[in-house]
């Protein structure tokens, strides 16, 4: 199990010496996830934060109709979970589903509260990592009642924009709460500039 790339990412926050470092292995385990396979189903408690080493990510709920509604994206050294179930070991309304093979390090609840107490460091950076999650959510829902599409999928390509040309336009449709063929009419509307008299 490589863990480098969750040191590296803890220490862009704060650096870590030998001894904290060494508190990791025994709390962190490594997965390989095939394309489509799921890290959270409907139904189920959210056990895991996961972090992304490869690959990449989206959490989505369905609605009563069977429509997806993709909520986040997460690629290489970004986070994922449904941290309501987490935290409160309630089901989840929602599933993550890997879109591409993926390699992640994952954390169990009683192991990250071990870490957060033996480690105080890890529970300031969790901190950070949810607030910024927290501001990103309101964002989103701030852009979703005050937006345009098209601005709506600008604001993807600034957050996302090595995502935009991995994911499926279905995928970023959905995101952006419209069909496929508006995307593809927006990105024409885009490539085409703006148009003059």
């Amino acid at each position: 199990m490589n863990l480098q790339p969750l040191i590296d990412h803890f220490e862009s926050y704060i650096p870590f010496n030998e001894s904290e470092k060494h508190l990791l292995p025994e709390r962190v385990n490594q997965r390989a996830i095939q394309r489509r396979q799921t890290l959270l189903q409907e139904g189920f408690p959210c056990k895991h934060y996961s972090f992304i080493v490869e690959g990449c990510f989206r959490m989505f709920a369905v609605d009563q109709k069977g429509t997806e509604h993709n909520l986040q994206f997460a690629a290489e050294n970004d986070w994922i979970a449904d941290l309501g179930s987490f935290h409160s070991g309630q089901p989840s309304g929602l599933f993550i589903e890997a879109i591409e093979p993926s390699v992640v390090l994952q954390i169990e609840k009683q192991d990250l509260y071990f870490l957060y107490t033996n480690l105080p460091k890890l529970d300031r950076i969790f901190k950070v990592i949810i607030e910024n999650k927290y501001v990103e959510l309101q964002n989103r829902v701030l852009q979703t009642i005050s937006s345009t599409a098209q601005e709506r999928y600008l604001t993807f390509l600034a957050q996302y924009p090595k995502l935009a040309l991995r994911l499926p336009n279905t995928q970023i449709a959905s995101y952006l709460g419209i069909t496929p063929e508006f995307l593809s009419k927006i990105r024409k509307d885009l490539a085409s500039g703006p148009l003059h008299p």
